[in-house]
């Protein structure tokens, strides 16, 4: 086991070596605070990697939609942690919204839309059940639009009160997805291969898949302890080097969704070049609604314990690039096959947020 986790010895050791010598690396300036903070990025990946393995491994053996159900949420309880621990270190108050919106982005245009573009070129159209798309498309706008649309109309002075209702409102909404996604309706997301193509699925497995359940559970508990470790020393570093060099709020944001999202990235990308757009559709569009429907109501509740509110409201420019995404989802997500123009679309508008948030919009 010690052989198999040898890529935890560096983030260990950088989780060590930061709080020795936090205060003292703070006191060289700017430059030697990003260095730091680039190394604790770098750590946090190669633990999220070992994170996402291990839940691909416990994936493999639930099989699906329980399998993706189990990459998704331990990509999200990454997310939210990062999250709660930068926003405790005096984060921007638009920090979660920015996040979520990066988050969403990435998933659905970059994830979906660079999966879809390589696999269609690679095997031409890719079948997956299109009940999977229509269903995360509807309760991914449904949960964007009451959590990042209308608090824009909502009265400064009664937030608490809509806090309150969207926490329920997204509860209500995740517990009816679950029950559709592992209850009657698993067939939902699901899609059933030729004999052919489920052995090249089996093929495309995690080769330690038959390893100790127990074990997967342990690095993956460990894991996301040590992931909050390296957080809260990044983000004192980040935030120092971050605001001496005027850089936006943005980029921070970009980064949180980022690491989080870097194994789905790879999971999904070797589903597709598999031609198992199932899983590529499952892992995209689950991590987005899940991020939305599950960092909302834990940092809404976070903002009604300290009394201070988030600035969840989506800015114009934010609101019509979510509304073009999932257009663009509806539309493509809509027969039951992706091709590579259809990856393409959603890989542009990638590429126009990216150049978006460089410009500070």
């Amino acid at each position: 086991m010690l052989r198999q986790e040898k890529i935890l010895l560096f983030p260990i050791l950088m989780a060590v070596v930061g709080f020795t010598l936090e205060h003292e690396i703070l006191a060289m300036g700017t430059a030697v605070s990003l260095a730091a903070a680039a190394l604790l990025i770098a750590a946090i990946v190669a633990v999220s990697l070992r994170v996402a393995h291990h839940a691909e491994v416990l994936a493999v053996k639930v099989g699906d939609p329980y399998g993706t159900m189990i990459l998704t949420l331990s990509a999200v309880a990454v997310e939210v942690l990062i999250l709660a621990i930068m926003m405790n270190n005096e984060g921007s108050p638009t920090l979660v919204r920015d996040t979520i919106y990066s988050a969403v982005m990435l998933d659905i245009n970059g994830i979906l839309g660079l999966a879809a573009l390589i696999g269609g070129l690679k095997h031409g159209e890719q079948p997956y059940n299109d009940d999977s798309g229509k269903t995360y498309g509807v309760m991914i706008l449904t949960a964007m639009g009451i959590s990042m649309i209308v608090p824009e109309f909502v009265p400064r002075d009664k937030w608490q009160f809509y806090s309150f209702f969207t926490i329920f409102a997204m509860v209500a909404l995740y517990g009816l997805f679950l029950r559709m996604q592992v209850g009657t309706h698993s067939y939902f997301f699901s899609y059933s291969y030729p004999r052919g193509k489920r052995r090249d699925a089996e093929e495309h497995d995690p080769a330690d898949a038959d390893e100790p359940t127990a074990r997967s559970i342990a690095v993956i508990l460990f894991g996301v302890v040590l992931i909050g470790v390296l957080a809260e020393l990044m983000s004192a570093f980040m935030n120092t080097g971050l605001k001496e060099i005027g850089a936006p709020i943005a980029l921070t944001a970009i980064l949180v969704a980022g690491i989080s999202a870097g194994p789905e990235i790879l999971t999904a990308l070797r589903a597709a070049l598999a031609d198992r757009m199932q899983a590529t559709v499952n892992i995209a569009m689950g991590a987005s609604l899940s991020t939305v429907i599950l960092t909302v109501p834990v940092m809404e509740a976070m903002a009604l314990y300290t009394g201070q509110p988030f600035i969840m409201a989506m800015t114009p420019v934010q609101t019509v690039m979510v509304a073009i995404t999932l257009i663009a989802a509806a539309i493509n997500l809509n027969d039951g096959e992706t091709n590579a123009i259809e990856g393409m679309t959603h890989f542009i508008l990638f590429a126009t947020f990216i150049m978006l948030s460089f410009l500070g919009l």
